[in-house]
């Protein structure tokens, strides 16, 4: 494939290349993305996590790309979000895994404290202003400044180790406005005449130029760190292998015998042109129990398409067409032996005539399999299941849709109910074509004008979506608070007219940020048929960085364990060893009422530099809402199955590592920068309509 600089281009034609446009983007942009990657992760397995996640993510949100903002900016800000969603998911850290090895300023640069690398990454990797890049990070345009100052003043001491620098402090603020010429004339000439005179400070501001030089030639130089060979296949490989699990939907199919022929006769005399026998007719003659409601609410109609190719029949029971999406309705049945067969969205399936009725403003869902159902422990050769197309750019048409290939389903019969039983996979070979006949549902929008607070935070209600496929709810969170960030943020439900529907823990997605709010949608169930008078949203959940600042002294030869207080509680610090690597190691085993799951923190040596060329590993609890506790070394754990689950770290052992060979790094402080906690809410926010 022939490199394409999407920038460059109009949005059409990103929608029109989809998933492997985005990703022959990644391919062009990897090196810079690893790196920033690397500043939240420890480990490969979640690196081809956050890429395929970022992929997947990027192509279902260029429909909602806004063209005043560049698309680099949107992809990174998607990235970064992603980033900060996998550093606190502890099922992907696994074993021990180091990042490929790296020399001179590659290795200087993974010394440095997250927000630091962070903030150099962005701007002499990613080529972002300074401006770009504190709206990405969510700090302020000064906080960014400081950030770069002091990461590049931490590579300068890493790269030089072993030279003292003695710069006037009050001067060396002003380096990156003097470099980058962006000091005001008085200023600059009060800054020169003092650097003229001041041997310490020429000396200091040289070889702060030379670090900052070296890192703005930093993206030719990039090559020098190496991306694993086949990390991109990899990734594309689990685009491919994972993305087929989200089409499949099982359902039981269940069949009708003698004495529902009997109850049919006798209604069809009785109710045939009444409301409530459409109700129970479809209640008795339909067990895939979504589209039952769909069907009883006039949403759609059987269709009942049958196509067999070698011995395998493909029925498509019924499409549903609307602004957000076209769900299809299938089944299929191996007549020949007993296997189960899904369509897989990716390979093997093709709307022929999607040009020509469909529009791309939206990206098809993805909707999970359902491994409990019943037809899958009973029917060992029928599968029902639904997949999402393209939603109609007409209001009705015919979709031409082609299947050449279906994945077949092997089932490991130790773990008949796990997601396990479902990985080994192989495909048949066929040729089943269907004409579709659809018709697009209407949808309705309703504009919002509500602001509440979540701990503070400004959180403002601007559209609501109701579809007969889905419920769309669109927020935005106030980005702008300096002592505090929402991560995360999960609502529960909505209420509409007393009708409570339930939100789609795989809808959420992220549309757009600017400098001082992040706008998002979440998917909920479809409210069928409601002209809602106002709107209740009730939250689950938050997950918030709290910015707390505090400095402890580290005596190495002092009496250890002892104790400090913070955040209200009691942390103890087990031991301070110095050697080869040096060993520091901290704890805090109640978790009870604990208002943190993990603080942030950096470690300071006794010549006042952060300490470079450490690592750490943890042990922790995972809780549950009720506060019930649950083994991380029983595997697998079974998150779903958790209330709102909380994991608390307990332990946390420190290694520096020292530059010089049998020299033992002698630490100073610890000093903490904040912690990370998950809240869990109950509020309802009332919304008026009119």
């Amino acid at each position: 494939m022939n490199p394409v600089k999407i920038d460059s281009i109009s949005i059409t034609a990103i929608r029109e290349k989809d998933v492997e446009f985005i990703i022959d983007w990644f391919d062009q942009h990897q090196q810079s993305f690893y790196t920033l990657g690397w500043s939240y992760l420890s480990n490969q397995q979640q690196m081809e996590e956050l890429f395929y996640q970022s992929i997947i993510e990027v192509q279902k949100e260029c429909p909602r790309y806004k063209s005043k903002t560049p698309f680099e900016t949107q992809v990174t800000s998607i990235f970064i979000h992603n980033c900060r969603e996998l550093s606190g998911d502890r099922s992907l850290q696994g074993s021990e895994e180091t990042e490929p090895p790296r020399q001179g300023v590659f290795k200087a640069l993974d010394q440095l404290q997250q927000d630091e690398k962070e903030a150099i990454v962005l701007t002499y990797v990613q080529g972002f202003s300074r401006e770009e890049a504190a709206h990405l990070l969510q700090v302020s345009v000064e906080m960014m400044k400081e950030l770069l100052f002091f990461g590049i003043q931490s590579l300068r001491n890493e790269m030089r180790s072993g030279t003292t620098f003695h710069g006037c402090k009050e001067y060396q603020k002003d380096y990156l406005d003097y470099l980058e010429r962006k000091m005001n004339r008085p200023k600059k000439i009060d800054f020169e005449v003092h650097i003229y005179h001041c041997q310490e400070c020429q000396e200091d501001l040289a070889t702060f130029q030379d670090v900052m030089l070296t890192m703005l030639n930093l993206t030719e130089r990039i090559g020098d760190f190496h991306v694993p060979a086949d990390f991109m296949e990899n990734v594309k490989a689990r685009l491919a292998e994972k993305d087929k699990h989200r089409q499949l939907k099982f359902k039981k199919r269940k069949r009708m015998g003698i004495i529902f022929a009997s109850v049919f006769v006798l209604l069809m005399g009785i109710e045939f042109f009444t409301r409530s026998f459409t109700n129970l007719y479809y209640t008795l003659t339909e067990d895939d129990q979504q589209l039952r409601v769909f069907l009883q609410q006039g949403l759609g109609e059987r269709l009942n398409l049958e196509t067999e190719s070698n011995g395998v029949k493909i029925r498509i029971k019924s499409a549903i067409a609307d602004d957000i999406q076209t769900l299809v309705f299938y089944e299929i049945e191996d007549t020949a032996e007993d296997n189960q067969y899904v369509i897989d969205y990716y390979e093997g399936l093709s709307v022929e005539n999607e040009h020509e009725i469909m529009s791309s403003d939206t990206y098809p869902r993805y909707y999970p399999p359902d491994f409990k159902s019943d037809v899958n422990n009973k029917e060992k050769n029928v599968f029902q299941g639904k997949m999402s197309l393209l939603p109609l750019s007409t209001d009705n048409g015919t979709i031409k849709l082609k299947i050449t290939k279906l994945q077949k389903l092997i089932r490991d019969s130790s773990d008949q109910n796990s997601f396990n039983a479902y990985v080994n996979m192989d495909y048949d070979i066929g040729d089943w074509s269907f004409e579709i006949p659809v018709t697009k549902q209407p949808s309705t929008e309703y504009a919002l004008n509500e602001e509440t607070e979540v701990e503070g935070i400004p959180v403002r209600f601007e559209k609501l979506t109701i579809a007969p496929t889905a419920t769309i709810l669109q927020y935005a969170i106030n980005s702008e608070q300096p002592k505090m960030q929402i991560e995360q943020l999960n609502l529960n439900n909505l209420e509409v007219n007393n009708k409570k529907v339930k939100a789609d823990r795989y809808g959420s997605s992220h549309l757009y940020s600017n400098m001082d709010w992040i706008t998002l949608q979440k998917h909920f169930d479809p409210l069928f048929g409601e002209k809602p008078k106002g709107v209740n949203v009730q939250f689950e959940s938050v997950h918030l960085m709290i910015w707390d600042q505090n400095t402890i002294i580290l005596d190495v030869a002092g009496e250890y364990p002892r104790t400090f207080e913070y955040a209200g509680t009691t942390i103890s610090i087990d031991k301070v060893e110095v050697g080869d690597p040096t060993t520091i190691v901290i704890s805090n085993h109640e978790i009870k009422n604990r208002p943190y799951e993990s603080i942030e923190f950096h470690i300071v040596g006794e010549d006042e530099n952060e300490v470079s060329g450490w690592e750490m590993s943890s042990e922790g609890v995972l809780v549950d809402k009720n506060g019930d506790e649950f083994d991380m070394n029983e595997i697998p754990i079974a998150y779903d199955e958790i209330d709102q689950p909380r994991y608390f770290t307990t332990v946390q052992d420190i290694k520096v590592h020292s530059n010089n060979a049998g020299e033992g790094v002698i630490p100073k402080r610890l000093e903490i920068d904040g912690y990370r906690t998950k809240k869990y809410l109950d509020d309802v926010v009332k919304i008026p309509l009119e």
